[in-house]
């Protein structure tokens, strides 16, 4: 654990804050959350994970999910040519890029069930400023250092398990799994009718204490391929994932992200940690970003 960070079990640092709370342990006033803890050793530590130099993009097609879940728009994609000039310009629409193929949940995203943010984020806030707003970490690098695998599909086949990534099927701590290339192989009805679920099933990590306990003690962000991070409709509220760490801790978030191609490249090596990099967009209070996200090994 971080000699930054207190026990887990010192939790709430501020009562007037929701349960397990982690606020004003980097600074009132503070913004970056976790990331606080990508520190100029950390990111040179982590360099020494590049080896071979072979970069590896973890970002889906913007236009992948065809049909958005959750009730949001499909990705559009406008080419405007510059007549009679050989120039072109595109136009892209945005809402859909931040939460429907890879994306980072920002601080603003999920609140508490008290209506607040990360650090004392009001609604108000929201709505005023751009507190909490993503292109903070983009002022600050982004998110950079090393990356661990752990792969759940590959776990799961070796051991003869049943994997369905569109049940709700939650994952104990030890695991996080692969989802994208199962959603590749749907049809479009299949897709379809996914995306006309008002609450979307889907295998992820199991929402509980003893995963709230994993991840604090060594994560900085947390990364899934799939809808949501956690298994989805929420099996234990009162352990809520996406409002303890976006909301509690400023923890981001990143779901949907396309991580075939590391796994692939972590079984060739037989390791599974890698340097990552990742440069959110810089939008003032923006609530969230595609990753723009490279592994390198």
């Amino acid at each position: 654990m971080s000699s930054l960070k207190p026990t887990f079990d010192s939790l709430p640092l501020l009562s007037e804050g929701p349960h397990g709370n982690a606020w004003g342990l980097f600074g009132d006033h503070d913004q970056l959350g976790m990331l606080n803890l990508l520190t100029r050793a950390n990111t040179a530590a982590a360099a020494r994970e590049i080896i071979e130099g072979v970069r590896v993009s973890t970002d889906w097609e913007l236009d992948s999910m065809v049909k958005p879940c959750f009730g949001r728009s499909a990705f559009q994609y406008i080419v405007k040519k510059k007549a009679p000039r050989a120039v072109n310009d595109d136009v892209l629409t945005f809402n859909t890029v931040t939460q429907s193929s890879s994306q980072w949940d920002g601080f603003r995203h999920y609140g508490s069930k008290e209506g607040t943010y990360y650090n004392g984020c009001s609604l108000e806030d929201i709505q005023t400023s751009s507190r909490n707003g993503i292109h903070v970490w983009a002022e600050n690098g982004g998110i950079v250092g090393r990356g661990v695998l752990l792969d759940y599909a590959a776990w799961a086949e070796a051991k003869g398990t049943a994997v369905n990534c569109f049940q709700t099927q939650s994952i104990p701590v030890s695991v996080l799994q692969e989802v994208a290339a199962t959603y590749e192989r749907l049809s479009a009805t299949e897709c379809q009718q996914l995306a006309d679920y008002k609450a979307p099933p889907v295998i992820g990590v199991e929402s509980s204490e003893e995963m709230l306990r994993w991840i604090w003690k060594d994560f900085s962000a947390v990364v899934v391929d799939m809808p949501s991070f956690e298994a989805y409709p929420c099996q234990n509220p009162d352990f809520l994932l996406h409002e303890w760490l976006l909301a509690g801790w400023g923890l981001p978030i990143g779901e949907l992200f396309d991580l075939e191609r590391i796994s692939q490249e972590c079984r060739q090596r037989d390791r599974w940690s890698f340097f990552f990099s990742s440069g959110p967009l810089k939008v003032s209070g923006g609530i969230a970003s595609p990753p723009n996200g490279v592994a390198i090994f």
